[in-house]
């Protein structure tokens, strides 16, 4: 599934062609493919025109000049491109949105449909369908204390809240995994256990992680992810902890281990990340 670095990268290359551009024709070709709690049909913005991309956690949306925004979710494959308007069209093609140019139009592909897209209201520029979701750790009102203060008082373990969109958005399993490798924690560990400094390391690793990943496009291991040019991330090939179980750690050399974790699963190093973690004391400073 997309995450942050995938639908930020995804973001910025919209951006950078569709913006100013006018809808002239959206044609919709799968159900699926428009959110049942649309407000509207797709087609229903035709004459609209694009002021910019935005994006929250994993939901992406342009603005227009009008009160309703075009939201998507990528779900698990869906890949926005922007395609030659005179190219044959991509295989799973579901909604494709011509623009007031000859050159080129927006083509959502999505092989599993878990994607979709739809009209939304917004209110204080955020999508309501959004408006649940947290900040992420690159956002300039990001709160470190904030959410280090929502991760001690759960007695949860740490990389299910690393999931948790609603605590700090954008991380999912492949990222999670990844983080709390650099950071030496078990998936595992309770929350309410972790110390300060282990949190701020953490956080710290997030935002290493992640910002390693946008910087070369995301994370490919499939055609089911690409950017709005058609090209792969190339992050994979960096990665230490996910999907790499029965390798050596790149770190210690011990091997990587998979365990099953909230129906998917989670990968680390058991010398690295050790599950027993010193127990923070409540009435702790």
């Amino acid at each position: 599934m997309p995450e942050l670095p995938e639908v930020e990268t995804v973001r910025l290359g919209l951006a950078k062609r569709v913006v100013g551009k006018k809808i002239t024709k959206v044609e919709i070709f799968h159900p699926r493919a428009t959110n049942p709690k649309s407000l509207a049909p797709l087609d229903s913005l035709t004459g609209s025109k694009i002021i910019t991309v935005n994006r929250r956690g994993k939901f992406l949306w342009m603005e227009l000049n009008r009160p309703e925004v075009l939201l998507a979710h990528l779900g698990m494959s869906g890949q926005f491109l922007v395609s030659k308007r005179d190219s044959v069209p991509e295989k799973h093609m579901r909604v494709r949105i011509s623009l007031n140019t000859k050159d080129f139009e927006i083509r959502f592909i999505d092989q599993r449909t878990f994607g979709w897209l739809s009209v939304d209201q917004s209110s204080d520029g955020i999508p309501n369908s959004a408006a649940h979701i947290a900040l992420d750790i690159f956002d300039k009102k990001f709160s470190r204390e904030s959410v280090k203060a929502d991760f001690l008082q759960r007695n949860t373990e740490i990389k299910r809240a690393l999931l948790n969109q609603e605590i700090m958005s954008g991380v999912g399993n492949i990222y999670a995994d990844e983080s709390l490798w650099l950071a030496k924690i078990h998936p595992e560990r309770k929350c309410a256990d972790l110390t300060d400094s282990e949190l701020d390391l953490l956080l710290d690793s997030v935002y290493e992680v992640m910002g390693a990943a946008l910087k070369v496009g995301g994370t490919s291991f499939d055609e089911q992810y690409k950017n709005v040019n058609g090209e792969s991330g190339y992050f994979d090939i960096e990665l230490s902890a996910y999907g790499q179980d029965g390798e050596p750690c790149s770190r210690c050399g011990s091997e990587i281990r998979r365990i099953a974790f909230a129906n998917r699963s989670s990968h680390f190093c058991p010398k690295c990340q050790v599950k027993q973690g010193r127990i923070r004391r409540k009435n702790r400073k």
